[in-house]
């Protein structure tokens, strides 16, 4: 796995918003890879503090946990963010 890879996917689990169904179907990993990861590329404390909001409430990182609202993975003005900045309209 590349290192830019790595970094995205250690991103992507930070963000509360995104599952880990959506890291499965863009990187092929399952939660527990994900979670192998972060514990292997994280501090101990940063990892134990991912896992406890993970955990929690305000994460929606499961599927059953999140609103039925929500129906999609990404952001609606991705398709307008380029090198993770929003592109001058």
């Amino acid at each position: 796995m590349e290192l830019k890879d790595t970094n995205r996917i250690i991103e992507m689990a930070w963000e509360d918003r995104t599952p880990f169904e959506a890291i499965k179907i863009q990187f092929s990993l399952t939660e527990a890879d994900v979670i192998k990861l972060m514990r292997k590329e994280l501090k101990r404390n940063s990892f134990n503090l991912w896992r406890k909001r993970v955990n929690s409430g305000i994460s929606q990182k499961h599927l059953f946990k999140r609103n039925s609202d929500m129906l999609r993975f990404k952001c609606s003005r991705q398709n307008n963010i380029s090198m993770n900045k929003i592109s001058k309209r």
